[in-house]
């Protein structure tokens, strides 16, 4: 990854991408996914977690933010009845 991101910077100066791990890029896959909704045990597949409970506490974050975002939608809809 450190080369080919180098390599970028170099032919686009303008345009440089920041340093960024392999590992770096799983991490922004399963967060996107658990954001767009993909069930957890989906994106544990993916990542090859034996367990989707591995998934839940490394990505615990993104799930707390999934449950205020459907309490506001529940509360949004509540209060238009």
């Amino acid at each position: 990854m450190p080369k080919l991101i180098a390599a970028h910077n170099k032919q686009n100066p303008r345009a440089p991408l920041p340093r960024a791990r392999l590992h770096d890029l799983r991490h922004i896959h399963a967060t996107t996914l658990l954001m767009a909704g993909t069930p957890v045990h989906v994106v544990a597949a993916r990542l090859g977690h034996a367990d989707p409970a591995i998934t839940l506490r490394v990505y615990a974050h993104v799930i707390h933010e999934q449950s205020a975002t459907a309490a506001d939608i529940f509360a949004q809809a509540v209060a238009s009845c």
